[in-house]
């Protein structure tokens, strides 16, 4: 196998064991839409981070993190609603992503790329940004497992009970941003979202507790990398839409298995 395979496998099987237990907490709090808007802001934090000479990675955190204090100040003032802000939010960032990329008429820059992936061309800079960054995020995650845990079930009794609920929703969504950040090469910033919760969705049907899903989106999320490169290299499919395809397949292929009793 080619140089360049073993490294889109290595790479899209790191960010797919990462997604797998953050997606499956988006899917519990019904984040979706806020991925997606998270997500969309990454371009920015691309071109930002081109214009100010620092690692792309670096700035499409800075931003994600950004927009979620944003997010979070704009919620408590209740002037809109929450699916609101976040088309506001979302369409204006990419909107404004795609403005400030405009105008770097001296950098040549891979839209599509960026867009939608580019599992086949990651680099071992990127594969070790992958798991540095993924190792961090699923730390953080472990930290924080069970107060996550607690505030999704009920965020009024985590509250009583001393929660700090605020902090813990914006360090969720440092985490998403991280993972933003380090999955971006692999389907690109129109599919993260789907990578985080694709697996997850097809993960819920069989499992008994929260730990057991976080387990299967992560196995579901490299079995669909695997099939989506098999599809790529065999066909000449483009690597990151390949690998969304193939985990709607999975999903369509879990919701057709009658799920677990109990």
């Amino acid at each position: 196998m080619d140089d360049f395979m073993i490294r889109a496998l290595v790479a899209g099987c790191g960010v797919a064991a990462l997604a797998g237990p953050l997606g499956s907490f988006v899917v519990w709090r019904r984040m979706a839409y806020f991925g997606d808007t998270l997500a969309h802001s990454a371009l920015l934090g691309v071109a930002l981070g081109f214009l100010l000479g620092v690692d792309p990675m670096i700035g499409v955190v800075a931003v994600c993190v950004v927009l979620a204090l944003l997010l979070v100040a704009l919620q408590q003032r209740r002037a809109l609603a929450s699916d609101t802000l976040l088309g506001i939010l979302s369409h204006s960032s990419l909107s404004l992503g795609l403005v400030a990329v405009a105008f770097l008429e001296t950098l040549r820059i891979d839209l599509i790329a960026y867009l939608f992936g580019d599992l086949l061309a990651v680099t071992p800079g990127d594969i070790v940004r992958i798991y540095l960054g993924g190792g961090v995020a699923l730390a953080g995650l472990a930290l924080l497992w069970n107060r996550l845990l607690a505030v999704t079930v009920d965020e009024d009794l985590a509250r009583v009970e001393g929660m700090p609920v605020v902090a813990l929703r914006l360090a969720f969504m440092l985490l998403i941003a991280l993972v933003i950040a380090v999955a971006m090469k692999i389907v690109g910033i129109l599919l993260i979202t789907s990578l985080l919760i694709i697996p997850a969705a097809a993960a819920r049907r069989f499992a008994r507790t929260p730990e057991q899903m976080a387990a299967l989106a992560s196995l579901f999320g490299i079995v669909a990398v695997l099939a989506g490169m098999y599809a790529s290299l065999h066909w000449d499919l483009p690597g990151g839409p390949g690998v969304v395809v193939a985990a709607a397949g999975l999903f369509l292929v879990c919701t057709l298995v009658p799920a677990r009793a109990g």
